[in-house]
């Protein structure tokens, strides 16, 4: 019986692994390739030249500048959703008044979940649409609007949100995290209620506030979801390409005024299809990658603790 389990198995996973390799492992191995290459993306014919577009990478302003706004996004996007996300959380399940039915969300929590969600329901294309409304640089723009009838503006003066070199990565920023919170909410609210109520109860009759139970107890029985979305959260913001090409001024693919809301993966559209430096726009793809490993190898590594039975 023991052999004939290990033809079933490889069976099973020849097809799928004969997939990822053709689909995923073969183009990640093609990017490399053609990164040692001066390929133009529009023939055949090229020649190898090596690391020479590694090195001119590192000597690019441009790409600096779009590696440094990654490192950005990297830092503070993650931090500011999984924050918002657990407060909101820990509110609609566990926040509300005890009460002799036990411990309980607050009033409304329903309410409240299908509304921080709703944003997950729309397009990245709507949401360009929705904020290219919030953030025009008129007095008929949402929050230039608001700012004027509250006489916070001056209604001849408005604010240019996305062409303000100071303003736009964070304007960009705030509608990923408006978007995303939602689905951060709805994860760690299913973790949430898999706890038992009888340890938030233990703790509010030691005595224990709210703060006091979200961070001794919430917190640490929720860290291998607040792990994994960490994760998650650090490779999108290696990406950015669709806000950044759908709302920011710019040649192409965005990523202005003056390349203020640069990322690496507009920067590399633009070399691969406008610039026909297709060779050097597969070095970028390939620094995105390892990147993107580093980063999540390292948060998979600094934020490992015991995992917590309950």
């Amino acid at each position: 019986m023991q052999h004939r389990k290990y033809p079933f198995i490889v069976g099973f996973l020849i097809v799928p692994l004969v997939l990822y390799i053709t689909f995923v492992i073969w183009p990640y191995l093609q990017t490399f390739g053609y990164s040692l290459t001066n390929w133009t993306g529009e023939s055949q014919n090229f020649k190898f030249i090596g690391l020479d577009n590694y090195t001119a990478l590192f000597h690019d302003s441009v790409f600096r500048t779009a590696l440094w706004h990654n490192i950005l996004l990297l830092i503070f996007l993650p931090v500011i959703t999984i924050l918002l996300a657990l407060f909101f959380a820990f509110m609609v399940n566990v926040g509300g008044r005890s009460t002799a039915g036990g411990v309980q969300g607050v009033r409304g929590a329903g309410i409240y979940k299908v509304v921080y969600f709703f944003p997950q329901v729309l397009s990245v294309a709507i949401l360009i649409v929705l904020f290219g409304a919030v953030y025009r640089s008129d007095s008929a723009g949402l929050l230039n609007g608001i700012l004027v009838k509250l006489h916070l503006e001056d209604a001849n003066n408005p604010i240019e949100w996305l062409n303000d070199p100071n303003l736009v990565l964070w304007c960009l920023l705030a509608i990923q995290v408006w978007a995303g919170v939602g689905f951060y909410l709805v994860l760690f609210s299913a973790a949430m209620q898999s706890i038992p109520k009888d340890i938030y109860e233990a703790a509010l009759l030691d005595g224990a506030g709210r703060g006091q139970t979200f961070f001794k107890v919430t917190l640490p029985l929720l860290w291998d979801s607040v792990q994994t979305s960490w994760v998650y959260i650090s490779i999108f913001a290696m990406d950015f390409f669709a806000l950044v090409s759908g709302l920011t001024p710019g040649t192409g693919y965005g990523g202005g005024p003056d390349h203020h809301s640069e990322v690496m993966a507009t920067y590399l559209m633009r070399n691969f299809l406008s610039f026909g430096k297709s060779g050097y726009a597969c070095a970028q793809g390939v620094i995105i990658m390892l990147v993107t490993l580093i980063v999540s190898a390292v948060t998979l590594r600094v934020s490992r603790r015991d995992r917590i039975e309950f």
